[in-house]
């Protein structure tokens, strides 16, 4: 039984600059991973069969049928490598659903990587990128979960000099879920200007005001972070979740203490950045 750990994407700044003629935007963003996520545990199977169990605080929100992205994902890489081999999964759902956090890219990238050492397969066999981006727009950026400066739809991946590794983090989530679709839909379409990702901290995700036109409680929940007087504070992806940057794992622990005590329903998650 190997396990793989799907770090939690956060989107540190999203600049959105324009709708295209496909229907998707071309943005800009710097991705960073927090040191936690879901888990997913995998053991090999000789048949080739791929099974999926999903267990863990989110399990109830989640399908674990064809559609799910860590059966796609494996059954990608089956394609892509030729085995014969399969595997039975098992998905401990830590992460909110459609919360902003690339839960389900996460999980996909993991199985990727998984998987890879389960089947034994060569990575430098496989066109591991090609396979990430026919999984979704952030499964290229969760695939090395490391700070990366995203372009286009968020696959083209350069990396950046910033040492964020060990910067305390704290997440909030209302427990609303927030599609990815109609937020994107509901953008204004005003393009606010390039995202430098030397000077990330000046920048600002785009999508907030559309996301808390359809959650209202993400403003509430900003605001909250935000008294709590960390670096930053911001809303991550798509929304809803929110995300506060500290100096000290000391203030983020007082901080989280804190919202907990307020907003006992509320999600939250205590990490530093990887």
């Amino acid at each position: 039984m190997l396990t793989e750990t799907a770090y939690a994407k956060l989107n540190l700044a999203l600049h959105v600059r324009t709708r295209r003629a496909d229907g998707y935007h071309e943005l800009e963003s710097l991705f960073a991973f927090c040191g936690h996520g879901d888990e997913l545990r995998g053991q090999v199977r000789e048949d080739g069969a791929l099974t999926l169990a999903i267990e863990g605080a989110f399990a109830d929100d989640l399908s674990n049928g064809e559609d799910n992205l860590v059966l796609r994902a494996a059954r990608a890489l089956q394609a892509a490598s030729g085995t014969q081999l399969g595997a039975d999964l098992v998905l401990d759902k830590c992460l909110p659903i459609a919360s902003g956090i690339g839960g389900g890219s996460a999980d996909a990238a993991a199985a990727l990587r998984l998987l890879v050492r389960l089947w034994g397969i060569r990575p430098m066999e496989i066109d591991f990128p090609a396979i990430a981006a026919g999984l979704g727009a952030d499964v290229p950026a969760c695939l090395g979960s490391q700070t990366v400066f995203g372009t286009g739809v968020g696959e083209r991946l350069e990396t950046v000099d910033l040492d964020l590794a060990g910067t305390p983090v704290l997440l909030v989530n209302p427990l609303v879920p927030c599609p990815t679709g109609p937020v994107f839909k509901g953008w204004d379409e005003i393009d606010r200007g390039p995202l430098d990702p030397a000077d990330w901290r000046r920048g600002r995700n785009d999508l907030a005001a559309s996301a808390m036109a359809l959650v209202p409680e993400i403003d509430e929940v900003l605001a909250v972070l935000r008294a709590q007087l960390p670096q930053v504070a911001r809303m991550s992806g798509s929304g809803a979740t929110c995300f506060a940057l500290f100096g000290s794992e000391a203030e983020r622990d007082a901080a989280a203490a804190r919202i907990e005590d307020d907003h006992p329903d509320w999600w939250g998650m205590a990490s530093t950045l990887r």
